[in-house]
């Protein structure tokens, strides 16, 4: 049966609201709301529960009387829960994603653009804009730990994780990535990457793509010292040729709930140390902008940087960490124009203070 066969089964004011959104969720909620190809278990789970507590707010937080058949949804419902999160201020990232997954909803309900831009809604851009760039240092650097006599402690406790942190701190990878990644298999002459002579940077890359966000396939040259070493590691620590870096008596799902557990242990947490095996990646980050730039990012204080520089320093760094788009970069090394005004305010303010002297 089609979708909408199944669909026609269960009549609107008739069947169920809530037993209508399980079928809707049960058809549509594997696809991605625009590309065409699956979404995470993550998305899935956090889509599915959104909408369930949305229709459920419906009720219970924009006081109407029903709940409508999803295929009902009109207008003043989107108008009242967005009044809802207004008056709750909700975070701009948050109000995105929600209105987000309501798109795809529309999508399923075959209403494409029945979701209208968030100004449409009364949202300012302040209420709905995510501010991308980094406000703060997260590296551990910034947060005063000893990089090395924590990996090494870690690494005494459990080996499976201190290479993880080590191949996260050299090659800038995520925790699912670290996990996953097969330290003997991972590495590939120059010639097998696909990448233009011109970008040769290595005889020899690692190649990047289990855990991946997106399955998005990536390739990082092995050019520095910290990478061979933090890739031998990797390599003695597994147990066989195709072995994954995790703990292989254990799942996936077990070696990164291990992952956290060991973090939480040696008070790699934001409580604790100020800063996450996250954290980590971000470190990676500012040192390779650094190294490209010749000077510090701005979320580590640097400034007057010539733009076509940083522009090919985030580019960069935005490929490190799996991103095609330089302006993603901006997460984990701050933005410069807002650096350079800040400076500039700072100098207006100095000089007001100093003119009646």
């Amino acid at each position: 049966m089609t979708p909408d066969q199944i669909l026609d089964r269960f009549r609107p004011g008739k069947a169920d609201p809530m037993q209508v959104l399980d079928v809707l969720l049960e058809l549509f909620n594997t696809q991605h709301t625009a590309l065409d190809k699956t979404v995470s278990h993550k998305t899935r789970q956090e889509r599915a529960d959104f909408l369930r507590r949305f229709f459920r707010d419906l009720k219970l937080k924009a006081n109407f009387a029903t709940v409508p058949d999803p295929r009902n949804l009109g207008d003043r419902h989107i108008r009242a829960i967005v009044a809802v999160w207004r008056e709750e201020k909700l975070a701009p990232s948050t109000i995105q994603t929600y209105l987000s997954f309501l798109r795809g909803l529309a999508l399923w309900t075959g209403k494409p653009g029945f979701i209208r831009p968030p100004a449409y809604y009364g949202l300012t851009p302040r209420e709905y804009q995510r501010d991308e760039n980094a406000q703060r240092d997260k590296s551990w650097t910034a947060a005063g730990i000893d990089i090395d006599a924590v990996v090494e402690q870690v690494s005494a406790f459990d080996r499976y994780v201190g290479a993880s942190l080590g191949l996260i701190r050299a090659f800038g990878l995520r925790r699912k990535e670290s996990v996953m990644i097969r330290p003997h298999l991972c590495t590939v002459p120059f010639e097998a990457t696909g990448l233009p002579p011109e970008e040769r940077q290595a005889d020899h890359y690692v190649r990047i793509k289990e855990g991946a966000k997106g399955g998005r396939l990536r390739f990082v040259p092995l050019d520095s010292e910290q990478r061979f070493t933090a890739l031998k590691f990797a390599q003695a620590v597994v147990q066989g040729e195709d072995a994954h870096l995790g703990d292989p008596r254990h799942s996936l799902k077990h070696n990164l709930r291990r992952f956290d557990y060991v973090m939480a242990k040696f008070g790699i947490t934001a409580d604790g140390l100020g800063a996450t095996a996250h954290g980590l990646r971000h470190e990676a980050m500012i040192d390779h902008y650094t190294d490209k730039a010749g000077i510090a990012p701005p979320v580590r204080g640097g400034s007057d940087v010539p733009p076509d520089v940083d522009a090919a320093a985030r580019l960069s760094s935005a490929r490190l960490a799996g991103h095609n788009r330089a302006r993603a970069s901006g997460a984990y090394l701050g933005g410069l124009l807002a650096r350079q005004a800040a400076l500039r305010a700072q100098q207006q303010g100095n000089a007001l203070g100093t003119s009646g002297d």
